[in-house]
């Protein structure tokens, strides 16, 4: 079974793309095969990996994106995979593993003009669909909006995990707080939906600090959400074991670099095979290897 993660946080501009994409990146050069599913309406992540001249005939047709699946549901999620999404201008392929399921602006129609059946919700209609494929697959992300909204709730009632993305500052520990909240009651809307098959409802395993600008001091803030962390686990609203990952990703111009070329940052970086443990590219390298073997503790 694989391991499906949101990565999600109330707060927005925490650099959660980046995050999300990066990692799924170095996941597939650690040989682990990964699908990325956009639901994300402002379709970063979509644009970064197939680039915007593919991106655009997407947008333009709309039928090979997520809310074809919805609307007009004449497609399912198996059809809309893009298998080794990063190629060249040549069509040869960069990075096999990492597959993509892309969105366009039109996920925004999801969350109003969409009409589902109460007794099958959208979650539930793309939850059945998703597990046609997740087999073939070691890692399953999800990169949600800052929100638990409808195209959210597709990603949070199929995973089993979520990830925190944090800037070291008080709004991100708010968003966190708000998260929690936000994720206990769609819990409770959905708990009747879930099937033994799909394991527990997600619960938060971690925080990762992201986006850290060199010399900034990011002690107190993560004092400050450690305490929340740990006032959350006494309650029980987060995972035993969810901790703030030792990781932790730098801000780099690097990162703004390879989101104009489509490329993730390892495959930009020219040293990236090389020892770079002090670079961004081996910030998100750490993260990868410590997200798999978080596993471990649960």
């Amino acid at each position: 079974m694989p391991r499906k993660i949101s990565f999600l946080n109330y707060k927005g501009g925490v650099g959660k793309t980046s995050l999300i994409v990066n990692t799924a990146a170095c996941l597939a050069r650690l040989g682990k095969r990964v699908l990325l599913l956009d639901f994300d309406t402002q379709s970063n992540a979509s644009i970064w990996l197939m680039r915007l001249e593919r991106w655009n005939k997407l947008n333009a047709d709309g039928t090979g994106a997520i809310y074809s699946i919805f609307e007009p549901g004449r497609v399912q999620v198996k059809d809309l995979v893009i298998r080794d999404v990063l190629e060249n201008k040549d069509g040869e392929k960069l990075l096999p593993g990492l597959d993509l399921v892309p969105t366009t602006f039109n996920l925004v129609d999801l969350e109003g003009e969409y009409r589902s059946d109460a007794k099958r919700p959208a979650y539930v209609l793309f939850q059945e669909q998703l597990a046609a494929i997740e087999h073939g697959y070691d890692f399953i992300l999800f990169d949600c909006p800052p929100n638990i909204l409808r195209a959210s709730q597709c990603g949070v009632f199929c995973s089993n995990e979520i990830y925190v993305p944090a800037n070291p500052d008080a709004l991100s520990l708010i968003g966190f707080t708000l998260l929690i909240d936000k994720l206990h009651k769609f819990h409770a809307l959905s708990a009747s939906f879930r099937r033994s098959t799909m394991g527990p409802a997600a619960q938060v395993q971690g925080v990762i600090m992201n986006a850290i600008k060199a010399g900034s001091d990011i002690e107190v803030p993560k004092m400050r959400m450690q305490l929340r962390l740990n006032q959350f686990k006494s309650a029980r609203r987060v995972a035993a074991t969810a901790r703030i990952f030792d990781a932790q990703i730098r801000d780099a111009m690097i990162v703004r670099r390879a989101v104009t070329l489509g490329l993730p940052v390892n495959l930009v970086a020219h040293d990236a095979g090389a020892n770079d443990n002090d670079t961004v590219v081996g910030d998100y390298r750490k993260l990868a290897t410590e997200l798999i073997h978080h596993a471990d503790t649960f």
